[in-house]
């Protein structure tokens, strides 16, 4: 099976994703619910993995729901919670399923989240399991052995345009693609500067960028984003923005529909980042130019 993103992308298509969390459980309902109702406007659905390091069904399972549904998922993989081992027998699980995207993570570590005592992995990094997805789809596992039957992942890697220095984080992402990576989801930008920064930057490399837009619902959570995630700075003009809000949800939906707007010129797609609003998604893609109806 071939990714129908990858086709997409290939053809110069500008794209868009959106991130669905697995549920915490073994009952999908509303996760297929969200997604079915994404299906008509976005080109795939992003299934999370253990998401901020809390405990979710894996993601395979509800990635391969999707498929059933006619949705096409990228499925997420961190290092995180598995050996080499685990990885390779989760991506070939992946493949005899259907799945094509896959986005390979390193992981937030164990302590950030609902299992603090738990023992990380991180026998190998993004890097890493990049050339393993790469050995995989040559037919060969990491050792060299020959597999009965290749796999054919299109294969992402995760970007933070905010990041600073970024002339340390730029060869870091050369190392990605380098490895295999044909695409980079971003971290959330806040800054259309920030962004023409690095799309001027990566482009050169070859990989696709579909920029990160994160729904503030809040001031306090735009703080919150600030202060207590990594490589993450919201400026405080929205802040302020958000404070005087009568809605702040209303508004947030406003700012991000701005930030799409921004970002068009400059990357090959956005990935929303509604987290458990994803109905407004529609809104905050409303007036998007896109290459394609999505029929």
């Amino acid at each position: 099976m071939t990714s129908i993103l990858r086709r997409k992308l290939d053809a110069g298509n500008f794209v868009v994703t959106a991130e669905v969390c697995p549920p915490k459980g073994c009952d999908c309902g509303e996760f297929r619910e969200k997604s079915h109702a994404l299906g008509k406007i976005v080109d795939a659905v992003n299934v999370t993995d253990n998401q901020g390091a809390n405990v979710r069904i894996s993601p395979l399972a509800p990635a391969a729901l999707l498929l059933r549904d006619g949705i096409e998922p990228i499925m997420q993989l961190t290092c995180r919670d598995r050996n080499r081992l685990a990885l390779q027998s989760e991506l070939m699980a992946a493949a005899a399923l259907g799945v094509t995207n896959v986005l390979a993570l390193t992981g937030d570590h164990i302590s950030f989240g609902d299992h603090p005592g738990g023992k990380p992995v991180f026998d190998l990094e993004s890097v890493q399991l990049l050339q393993t997805i790469a050995a995989l789809n040559s037919g060969r596992d990491l050792s060299g052995a020959r597999l009965h039957g290749s796999t054919s992942f299109y294969a992402g890697a995760a970007a933070a345009p905010a990041a600073e220095p970024f002339e340390i984080t730029l060869p870091k992402l050369a190392k990605k693609v380098a490895a295999g990576a044909g695409f980079f989801q971003t971290q959330a930008i806040f800054s259309p500067d920030c962004l023409a920064r690095f799309a001027e930057a990566v482009h050169p490399l070859g990989a696709k960028v579909i920029v990160g837009i994160l729904l503030l619902k809040s001031a306090g959570m735009a703080r919150y984003v600030t202060n207590r995630v990594p490589g993450l700075k919201v400026p405080v003009d929205l802040i302020h923005e958000l404070e005087d809000a009568d809605h702040p949800l209303d508004t947030g939906v406003a700012i991000a529909r701005r930030l799409v707007a921004a970002a068009r010129p400059y990357c090959d797609g956005v990935h929303i980042m509604a987290l458990g609003k994803e109905e407004l998604i529609p809104d905050i893609l409303a007036g998007l130019a896109r290459d394609d109806d999505h029929d």
